[in-house]
């Protein structure tokens, strides 16, 4: 037996150990927690309740390790005006990427994901958005405001979210209209490098059955990046690394006799920098900056912007017929246009250090369309059992592909377009049944078809490889099952299985690979976990391990001595872990809550090979002809370990409330390839958000200071395997006010 699987069952054992501690939480009351009956009842935590079984659940009882992010936590970190990636590392389990800065991001739940950066990637975490899934990665970058709640559930998820869930589900609610009265809120911050976030909502009753909500976000930060043609920086060209970015989002709700329809329209808009590439960012033969790295300067040759435009609409109904509801969820989202053009080589033919060859590419979506549609009915029975069916149908027509231009003349040198249409549909049931007042079981079948057809209409410049079209066509059945016993009242100890399915992937030719295709991956995973409310409900954990297997997992094959994107099938994967979260309310004046993961995950496949880097110190085997084994690496971007942390102390002062609030988050060291090597492995992050705030006028207005990434650590979090030791970085620190209103 190896020393890493003995140590991960010591790990699992240490894991176990806690899970009976958590059990045994239903015992009398700790004194650090004995308060009087009253004293209780005040310092009480709210109930979370989820969506994560596509019906409304005490978070306690659902069997799926899943953390929501709702009220103050939520907005403390969209503050400084990031974009989705701020989520990474802020609940157990979860990561997010992106070698497109604001826009196509990656995700990865249990470290299990997709670095692909094709224009038509799949990805094995689905991000569904007002019940409407994202399927295109740049879909996925919405801004996040106005929100009643994000939703993270770990595991696969095929049976009711259906395609593209092996991995797990993002599931992001939006603030719904309500008939009641008028009120809303605005929200104001500035902070450094110019940052500037402007963000509100009102909701306004039409009549006695009808109400609008209109919400908008506005984001700008200056370009602070100066910017050099030449490595002795005395030809400045400009600055770089800001953005100006604006979203809307209009609801209409109808209720009235059992009835309600929800018709929503959103839109975005964003122009600014691409992803700052920094030639030879990374000192050779380690994993940290190169001597003399200055961040608030670049040098690049190549031209440097990035714009996108997406539309949407989506309409909810919804009837309710005694002993069953029925569901309509009708979506379309549009790209307008998406366009993002770098310097790849991350600097000019002089350098900074040494460049074998120019690179400035344009990746960009002309156009796409996506139509979903499912009707879904549930019973409502008040007896031990019920139940819920449906019908889903998906369909995508995208067009994009990658230019190739002259760092000199700015000239396009070669063009390749290409087209995807996407068709799937599926059938799924999913029943519940009180086996006695302790124990529940649930499980459920999806059966899914996708069909994609894929095919190259313009190569300019380009001699194309194999065929220039591909057709690919699949059908799965998914299934799960899980059993729920009550300790306690306030106790729950839950196993499930479940399996999952993503359908063929198909990337672009390029001048030296063919069209590849990776034929579909499915995963078997189990879970036991347990869950608590704890102290008179004044904390509340979760807990839970996991072992999955993944077959024929889609792997991404980036770069080498070139800049190609090819997919391939590792025969199989492994992953195993636990997760833990915890809230507690100490006192009144102290809330805090914890969340760690741990997560292995290792490629098992001895055919394995890829091409190495130009540049970087190889770690793994070679073969015989000097590629790559991969066979027993972890996969990229999996950190092992991640920790977050929060903590909210307020005091009364004057007619209003004083607080501080901190949180932190922290990744162990990740790869960002395949391979392993010195270069291309990040080194482990630690981020911190800080907040004093002042509320008053009862409630209705704050005034706050706040800092993000206060440690201003900065790491390289990702990095281009080609031509050199191009990298890039997280976000610096920022200092700024802000300022919330309610009425």
């Amino acid at each position: 037996m190896t020393k890493m699987s003995k140590m991960h069952k010591r790990v699992l054992r240490a894991h176990g150990a806690m899970l009976a501690l958590s059990a045994c939480a239903a015992l009398p009351i700790a004194p650090a927690f004995a308060q009087t009956t009253d004293s209780n009842q005040s310092l009480q935590l709210q109930s979370v309740t989820v969506t994560a079984q596509r019906r409304t659940e005490n978070i306690r009882d659902v069997p799926v390790s899943v953390t929501a992010l709702k009220g103050d936590k939520l907005d403390v970190l969209v503050s400084g005006g990031d974009d989705i990636r701020l989520l990474a590392g802020k609940v157990p389990s979860l990561n997010v990427e992106s070698s497109n800065g604001r826009t196509f991001p990656r995700f990865y739940i249990r470290g299990y994901g997709n670095t692909d950066f094709n224009t038509f990637a799949s990805q094995p975490v689905s991000l569904v958005y007002d019940d409407i899934v994202q399927e295109n990665p740049i879909l996925k970058g919405f801004p996040i405001f106005d929100l009643a709640s994000v939703e993270v559930l770990r595991g696969p998820q095929g049976t009711l979210f259906g395609r593209n869930t092996p991995a797990g589900v993002v599931k992001f609610e939006s603030e719904k209209p309500n008939l009641k009265k008028v009120e809303g809120y605005y929200n104001l911050s500035a902070a450094s490098h110019y940052t500037m976030n402007a963000e509100g909502a009102v909701n306004v009753p039409l009549s006695t059955n009808v109400a609008m909500r209109v919400s908008a976000v506005g984001q700008h930060r200056d370009d602070y990046v100066d910017n050099f043609s030449d490595v002795a920086m005395t030809q400045k060209r400009g600055e770089l690394d800001g953005y100006n970015e604006h979203a809307e989002r209009v609801q209409f709700l109808y209720s009235k006799d059992g009835f309600s329809g929800l018709l929503g329209f959103h839109q975005r808009q964003t122009n600014g920098s691409a992803r700052l590439f920094r030639a030879n960012l990374i000192k050779k033969g380690s994993n940290t900056f190169a001597d003399g790295t200055d961040l608030d300067k670049i040098v690049t040759n190549a031209q440097n912007f990035q714009s996108l435009k997406t539309n949407g609409i989506n309409l909810r109904l919804q009837w309710d017929l005694g002993n069953y509801r029925l569901h309509s969820i009708t979506g379309y989202e549009h790209i307008v246009d998406y366009s993002s053009r770098g310097d790849i080589d991350g600097g000019t033919p002089a350098g900074p250090g040494f460049i074998p060859f120019q690179v400035e590419t344009n990746g960009y979506i002309e156009n796409l369309d996506q139509y979903t549609q499912e009707f879904r009915l549930e019973s409502q029975y008040t007896g031990p059992l019920n139940w819920q069916a449906g019908l889903y149908f998906f369909d995508e027509d995208v067009t994009g592909g990658s230019d190739n231009f002259n760092s000199t003349t700015y000239a396009r040198t070669s063009r390749l377009r290409s087209n995807q249409k996407n068709e799937a549909w599926a059938a799924f049931a999913s029943a519940s049944y009180d086996l006695t007042p302790d124990w529940t079981i649930r499980g459920g079948l999806r059966y899914t078809k996708d069909e994609k057809e894929f095919r190259t209409i313009e190569a300019t410049n380009v001699v194309q490889i194999g065929p220039s079209s591909v057709e690919e066509s699949k059908d799965k059945i998914n299934w799960d099952l899980s059993a729920t016993y009550k300790l306690t009242p306030n106790v729950n100890v839950y196993g499930r299985a479940a399996t999952g399915f993503r359908a063929p992937s198909i990337a672009a030719a390029s001048a030296e690979v063919p069209i590849t295709v990776a034929d579909s991956e499915t995963i078997k995973s189990f879970e036991l976990g347990v869950k608590a409310d704890l102290f008179d409900r004044r904390a509340r954990t979760s807990f839970s391990i996991y072992d999955y297997t993944i077959e024929d997992q889609q792997l991404t094959v980036v770069g080498g001595n070139s800049n190609v994107n090819r997919l391939i099938n590792a025969d199989k994967t492994k992953g195993k872990g636990a997760e833990f979260d915890f809230e507690a309310a100490v006192s009144t004046a102290l809330r805090v809550s914890a969340g760690a993961s741990y997560n292995y995950t290792q490629i098992r496949d001895a055919s394995l090979s890829v091409n190495r880097c130009a540049q970087c110190t190889i770690t793994n085997p070679l073969n015989a002809v000097g590629r790559v084994v991969i066979d027993g690496n972890p996969l990229p971007q999996a950190p092992r370990w991640t920790f977050n942390a929060t903590a909210r102390y307020g005091v009364p002062f004057r007619d209003g409330e004083l607080y501080v609030f901190t949180d932190w988050s922290y990744r162990s060291k990740i790869n960002f390839f395949l391979y392993e090597a010195t270069e291309f492995t990040g080194a482990p992050l630690t981020e911190g958000g800080v907040r004093v705030g002042y509320i008053f006028g009862n409630g209705k207005y704050e005034v706050a200071a706040f800092g993000r990434n206060v440690l201003d650590q900065r790491r390289i979090t990702g990095a281009i395997d080609f031509n050199n030791l191009t990298g890039f970085t997280n976000e610096p620190r920022q200092w700024g006010m802000q300022f919330k209103g309610n009425f």
